[in-house]
């Protein structure tokens, strides 16, 4: 499930109750509308969250965004609130980023798997292991680039970071983590500590980003290894 806000403004000198509002469009998933409960009054300005589904993507290739409406039930002074459609302008820039981003990450996996590999050793200052690339699909798959997160440097042995040849199954590219913070609140708000970016294109195309994950006994040895290496640990 993913998050935006629109804004929202009333001109007139009666005040506009929102009840809900809903993202609908071909692009996106339509989730049920987000409640809002929100009273808006002249020249006000009020951003309300909308919550909207996954992007609708093809093996194919990058969709084009479809128009998109945004759906509410609102009311003025005691009526009940009706339902109305505003139109979003057509082609909308921030919803053709966000369905670009998703598709592009979608392609990528058709191709591959990219997981970091099960064996992780300190030495030194690093913890050390692969990124394991597996096929699944068909196609050369470039992999470019692995960029670090808030809380980890990425080091790659060799930038870029190797290809998968179209005849090849697997591909293990070696890297290292370091901590790249050591304040105490830093490990306390580590929301996106594990969210690594990696950079891929398929049969010479657009570059593309995959976000990887460690599995969760790997956040935990890397977060161990984190505050050792910071001085923070027990």
């Amino acid at each position: 499930m993913h998050a935006l806000e629109v804004a929202v403004r009333n001109t007139s000198a009666t005040p506009v109750y929102f009840a809900d509002v809903q993202l609908v469009t071909p692009s996106f998933k339509t989730l049920p509308a987000e409640r809002t409960d929100a009273v808006i009054k002249k020249t006000e300005r009020t951003d309300l969250q909308i919550t909207y589904g996954a992007a609708n993507c093809s093996p194919q290739g990058l969709p084009e965004v479809s128009p998109a409406t945004v759906v509410a039930h609102v009311s003025t002074g005691s009526e009940q609130p009706r339902k109305v459609v505003f139109d979003v302008p057509h082609p909308d820039p921030l919803l053709a980023k966000l369905l670009r981003d998703e598709c592009s990450e979608f392609l990528i996996k058709q191709a591959v798997s990219i997981e970091f590999g099960p064996e992780w050793k300190q030495s030194g200052k690093a913890m050390r292991g692969d990124l394991m690339i597996t096929r699944r699909g068909a196609g050369k798959v470039s992999l470019n680039d692995m960029g670090g997160t808030t809380h980890y440097i990425v080091t790659p042995e060799h930038r870029p970071l190797g290809v998968l040849e179209a005849d090849r199954q697997r591909l293990q590219v070696p890297i290292a983590l370091t901590p790249g913070r050591c304040d105490p609140h830093a490990f306390a708000e580590a929301k996106k500590a594990f969210l690594f970016p990696v950079r891929a294109s398929i049969d010479g195309g657009q570059e593309r980003v995959v976000i990887v994950v460690p599995p969760k006994p790997l956040q935990d040895r890397l977060i161990a290894y984190a505050l050792k290496a910071c001085g923070l640990g027990g």
